[in-house]
């Protein structure tokens, strides 16, 4: 039985009509996606958020009324309420009530397959729930039943901070036996010298799409928000021969709450660790201009704007034809079309050559594991047998500093 859900807003006169408008349409989706039904939005332009109850004592009647009339289950506020207003609101509404972060924990808590990302979210919602731990009061006793609720931390939280506080100490000592494994395996791909990309972009973009269709995976797939929590890395090859390891990451959202974001570092560090970057945009969504500056504002909060990085354009079978690309370098493409994705890789391959050095060397024909690696850690444009010199003619592009640099000067 689906949970029966009230949305309530606040305009404030910063925001433009398109971002309100965007992320009452982000919060609907993020509802669907939780397993609720949006039956009411109800808003208010006000100059300053109510300090004690978010909205004005009016809408709160018409709040009222509405719960009564639909019979609603749940409220939803648009913006992260803070422990006053959501005790104060909850005493006059009589009903539950959450906000829009608390909804995105949840959903995390449902997409949450791996060890590391239960307790991730876990310590989300904990960090989240201290500072709101007075007046939660009835809040409490849902815990374990709907939307809002769920989660590895669904334990009955007696609103002890104590018992909280040594919960989030003992997650963070698990939780670096964790971060460090996921640190080894990194040092192993750098001291392999593999080259990292990252799939990054705002969620329901179509990355997992992308990331299947390139490495030929089946990860999760929906046409919901955040339908990959857990970052996946693979290995894939360009049509030169060079190789490198792919990684789907979790999808970036706007407004996400900054426990979140601090909570899931290691995740999002794939991203920092990464040589280059594919972000992937919803062509077709007409928030792609505020989705690209979500996305390149936490790229920055994450020291990972410099990376150079290529846009993609996706569900180009869904654009319309005045389409006009805000980022370069891009491409336009469709997950779904193969012959896309070996133009995709044709593009990687084209700016990769652009950033890296030329290099031209003779090889004599016992140097078959020498060629073997330069086909597979270069991008080789030419290998000819030479019968004159009896040797082979290799020649491509290659990144500064890779260790097979030294041996090609040698040569």
């Amino acid at each position: 039985m689906q949970e029966q859900i009230l949305i309530i807003a606040v305009k404030h006169p910063s925001q433009t009509d398109e971002h309100f408008d965007s992320s009452l349409e982000e919060l609907s989706s993020l509802c669907d996606t939780a397993g609720g039904l949006v039956k009411q939005v109800v808003t208010q332009k006000r100059n300053r958020i109510h300090p004690a109850t978010y909205i004005g004592e009016g809408k709160i009647e018409e709040i009222k009324n509405y719960v009564e009339e639909l019979e609603i289950d749940l409220i939803i506020s648009n913006d992260e309420l803070s422990a006053g207003q959501s005790r104060n609101l909850s005493d006059q509404l009589c009903i539950p009530l959450i906000d829009r972060s608390q909804l995105i924990l949840d959903i995390f808590a449902m997409r949450a397959k791996t060890k590391e990302g239960k307790l991730q979210v876990e310590l989300a919602q904990l960090q989240y729930l201290l500072p709101r731990l007075h007046g939660q009061g009835t809040q409490m006793s849902r815990l374990g039943a709907g939307i809002g609720t769920r989660g590895p931390g669904e334990t009955k939280l007696e609103t002890d901070q104590r018992h909280i506080r040594r919960r989030i100490h003992d997650i963070k000592r698990r939780f670096q036996v964790v971060v460090s494994q996921r640190e080894q395996y990194r040092k192993r791909r750098k001291t392999n010298k593999a080259f990292q990309i990252a799939i990054v972009g705002y969620t329901n973009a179509g990355k997992s799409t992308l990331f299947n269709k390139i490495t030929n995976e089946q990860s999760l797939e929906e046409d919901q928000l955040f339908a990959t929590l857990d970052p996946l890395t693979r290995h894939f090859r360009l049509p030169s021969g060079f190789q490198a390891l792919i990684t789907d990451t979790v999808g970036f959202l706007q407004d996400l709450p900054t426990s979140l974001i601090a909570a899931f570092r290691s995740t999002l560090e794939e991203v920092t660790e990464a040589d280059f970057i594919l972000h992937v945009v919803d062509g077709s969504s007409d928030d792609k201009g505020q989705h690209q500056e979500t996305v390149g504002k936490l790229l920055q909060d994450l020291d990972a704007a410099s990376i150079p990085m290529l846009t993609v354009y996706n569900k180009k079978d869904k654009m319309n034809e005045k389409f006009i690309p805000d980022n370069h370098p891009y491409i336009v493409i469709s997950a779904f079309d193969q012959d896309d994705i070996e133009r995709l890789f044709a593009k990687i391959e084209s700016l990769l050559e652009a950033e890296w050095e030329w290099y031209s060397t003779v090889l004599e024909p016992d140097k078959g594991k020498m060629i073997n690696r330069l086909e597979h850690e270069t991008i080789m444009k030419n290998n000819k047998y030479d019968e004159k010199q009896d040797a082979y003619i290799v020649n491509g592009f290659i990144r500064q500093e890779h260790p097979l640099q030294n041996i090609l000067r040698e040569q």
